[in-house]
């Protein structure tokens, strides 16, 4: 019985890995790097750069990659910026990093832009792309930030139950290999839809997104070990906020049940000595994609201190 038992596990086991890499293989085809690439201790970073003008860092949030940022936003800023998006380490089409802090993620971030002559942007970091903001605002190095519905403080109560199970080298090493095999894509729609509640989902975005990028094993390791890691990390960054002094812009919806306003961008906005909140009436976790007017604005105002 125990090796009958034994037998189907490793046979399940090796059909869900051989379905993982067919998935991983066609996403990979049907969503090929849009970008160029520079390379930093060896490593990989996709990047896209257009338009003209003072720069602009793009940072997008978790489980996605740079094509959030580029569906409708990054063309509306490229008539008076210089807007570079990334791919955050480990996501989309850059390499993924031994240590996955948003400390690592800045200093990587910031050396390989710096490679292009990008070393006093404004910088845009919407949900965990905004932490990973506020680290090398930390780091020293932006003119100036907007963060849009980003984590900033810790916060009470735990994650949901994928990243719960996936805090764990056993529960990764057991639920990575089945998400990336077998999640169907009605599934994988119905939590963009979650993420944009109550605002809809713009059309053309679930085509656009290339969400199967994000369920490729390696890409699905790398981003539950950088959420599991955030709270902790922010509980570090936050005794330092008073320190920053460069101008913080920040928009939040009221309806964001994903990152509170009230935990954070209302809070931390009193900790920063030079924020602004921008607060939208209604609006979700994806004010970008929702009320971008709103998000073009204060990206404006940032960089009036140029």
């Amino acid at each position: 019985m125990a090796a009958s038992f034994l037998i189907a596990a490793l046979g399940l086991a090796g059909v869900t890995h051989w379905r993982a890499a067919a998935r991983e293989a066609a996403a990979e085809a049907a969503f090929p790097p849009s970008g160029q690439f520079v390379t930093v201790d060896g490593l990989r970073l996709h990047y896209e750069t257009a338009g003209s003008g003072p720069d602009l860092v793009l940072i997008h949030g978790a489980s996605g990659s740079l094509r959030d940022l580029t569906f409708a936003l990054r063309d509306r800023l490229t008539d008076r910026y210089r807007v570079t998006v990334v791919d955050r380490p480990g996501l989309g089409h850059s390499d993924h990093l031994p240590e996955t802090s948003l400390r690592a993620q800045a200093r990587h971030i910031k050396a390989g832009l710096a490679q292009l002559g990008i070393v006093d942007p404004v910088v845009l970091g919407q949900s965990y792309g905004g932490s990973v903001a506020l680290a090398w605002a930390l780091e020293g190095g932006p003119r100036a930030l907007v963060l849009v519905a980003s984590p900033s403080m810790p916060w009470p109560g735990k994650l949901d139950p994928w990243y719960r199970v996936t805090s764990t080298a056993i529960g990764r090493a057991l639920a990575v290999p089945l998400a990336s095999a077998w999640v169907p894509d009605s599934y994988v729609r119905q939590a963009t839809a979650a993420v944009f509640a109550p605002d809809p989902v713009p059309p053309g975005y679930d085509a656009w997104l290339g969400a199967a990028l994000t369920l490729r094993r390696e890409t699905l390791a790398a981003n539950t070990a950088q959420v599991n890691a955030l709270r902790a990390e922010l509980v570090t960054m936050e005794p330092r906020y008073p320190a920053l002094t460069l101008p913080v812009e920040l928009v939040h919806g009221t309806a964001d049940t994903i990152v509170p306003l009230s935990i954070h961008s209302g809070p931390v906005s009193d900790l920063l000595p030079n924020a602004r909140l921008a607060v939208i009436e209604g609006a979700g976790h994806m004010p970008h994609h929702s009320h971008p007017d709103r998000v073009i604005e204060a990206i404006d105002r940032a960089s009036e201190n140029w």
